[in-house]
């Protein structure tokens, strides 16, 4: 009896995360630092790999011309490389400028004129800072703390988070030691003595009433207001206050401006990161009336294949050294290919954004245009994936301040209707200095802020309004009145 098999063969195609591949993408992500870290960290894995001196620069593009290199790099080394630099090596210091930068941070870039003349201290940038729980137990060792009270304090220190509230109930804690509360409540008083003042309060009426009693003259009015009227300072509500605590309007708001000078957040004023420098990985410059754009190479060494391992190759080896030199042969030459495709890359997506920004560049962040990554990616032919990973923690450096790149992708608002589209950053500025002039007495509603923009042909609802005003931390309008 015959059997009948039936085959079908069918190709399809899969994309293989090779090791080489995900460094090439790793790369695309990283910072200028971190990738001349990379770079330092390969050539001490891989002795393929040597740096172009300034004596071998003419023989750079011998040294580059191993047959299936040269085919391999042929897109990447073509004009994009060749073009005059945005900021000569001989009239500008690239590394002269760095700015500090929290990446914790939302705080849109600062649009002040930037210093070139100093470069930061090289400790301020592998410091370590010290933590906010190691700053505490110091002091505490330092201070008068005997050794029961010291285990107690210790299990407070710990339970104060990064803003230097006591994140854990205080009564746990007591449920967990042989402590009275009375001498429980005197060791927390210790610690939130200690610098800062108000770290490991309970809330921010004690936060605040802490901070109070340690100054060299204290308010028992401040004391009070702290209290019994936060809310009504909120507000601005000072004649209720008045009212209430029996003084002058005058008298409230001579003592509330003292709140000034307290941290709600003590915990904040130590820091637990290492300093943090932004290095531009782009640079845009005004020449001839034209932005011109340069990628950042500085710190970037030239790599080239080392002749003593090429002869290995060519001579004939042990077949193991043969093998080991072949791997890391072509181990380095996708390196050498991954980095000149990021600064290639950068280099297209920037170019692009210039282009589509000249407004922004020309007159300010409020001529900043809407536009997503989808018209990048359409305008140099790459997937909106890759600028995605282009823009990533990069920093361009302009004539009018330091941004990162994905500053200038922002979605279109008040184009319904008949109105203008103007980008969600542009709004928040409008909304921003309309709140800023307005009269104290009467703050704008957002309902009349809405209205104050349609006379601009930006056509936006109240509820819009509201999301950007408290995107700012502006309160509203209520909260705002002064009374």
């Amino acid at each position: 009896m015959a059997v009948k098999l039936n085959q079908r063969l069918a190709q399809t195609q899969n994309l293989m995360m090779t090791p080489q591949l995900q460094q090439a993408i790793k790369l695309l992500t990283l910072t200028h630092l971190e990738m001349t870290n990379v770079i330092a960290e390969e050539m001490v894995e891989n002795p393929m790999l040597e740096e172009l001196g300034g004596d071998d620069s003419k023989s750079s593009e011998e040294d580059y011309k191993l047959e299936k290199l040269e085919g391999d790099y042929q897109e990447a080394t073509s004009d994009n490389f060749d073009e005059p630099g945005v900021v000569q090596k001989d009239d500008f210091d690239w590394q002269s400028y760095v700015e500090s930068f929290d990446s914790n941070s939302a705080t849109p870039p600062s649009m002040a004129t930037q210093d070139f003349d100093e470069m930061p201290n090289y400790e301020n940038i592998v410091s370590k800072g010290q933590s906010l729980a190691e700053h505490l137990e110091w002091q505490m060792k330092m201070d008068d703390f005997s050794e029961h009270e010291i285990d107690f304090a210790t299990a407070i220190i710990h339970n104060i988070n990064d803003d230097g509230y006591l994140e854990v109930e205080f009564d746990e804690l007591i449920a967990e030691s042989d402590l009275e509360r009375d001498e429980a409540e005197y060791i927390l008083s210790k610690v939130q003595r200690l610098d800062p003042v108000g770290c490991g309060a309970r809330d921010l009426i004690e936060c605040l009433l802490v901070q109070a009693k340690v100054q060299e003259e204290r308010s028992p009015l401040l004391e009070k207001l702290i209290r019994e009227h936060l809310e009504d300072l909120q507000k601005q509500d000072f004649k209720t206050i008045s009212k209430s605590l029996g003084v002058s309007e005058e008298q409230v708001k001579d003592t509330a401006i003292l709140l000034q000078n307290f941290h709600p957040k003590p915990g904040r004023l130590v820091s637990n990161n290492d300093t943090h420098y932004v290095v531009p990985d782009i640079y845009v410059r005004e020449v001839g009336g034209e932005f011109v754009v340069q990628v950042n190479e500085d710190g970037v060494p030239r790599l080239r294949i080392s002749q003593l391992y090429k002869d290995m190759l060519k001579h004939g080896a042990d077949p193991k050294a043969q093998e080991y030199v072949q791997d890391k042969l072509r181990s380095a030459m996708w390196l050498i290919k991954s980095i000149q495709n990021r600064q290639r890359t950068i280099n297209k997506v920037a170019k692009a954004i210039v282009a589509q920004q000249q407004d922004f560049f020309k007159k300010g962040p409020k001529y900043l245009k809407p536009m997503v990554l989808k018209n990048i990616a359409s305008e140099i032919g790459m997937h909106e994936s890759t600028v995605s990973r282009v823009t990533t923690n990069k920093y361009m450096h302009t004539p009018i301040g330091l941004f990162e790149l994905k500053y200038f992708f922002n979605t279109g608002v008040g184009g319904k209707d008949g109105g203008i589209d103007i980008s969600s950053q542009v709004l928040k500025l409008k909304i921003k200095e309309l709140c800023e002039n307005e009269n104290p007495k009467k703050p704008l509603s957002d309902q009349k802020i809405a209205e104050l923009l349609s006379r601009e042909d930006v056509v936006v609802a109240r509820r819009t309004v509201a999301k950007y005003r408290e995107m700012l931390g502006i309160l509203s309008s209520s909260k705002r009145k002064v009374k």
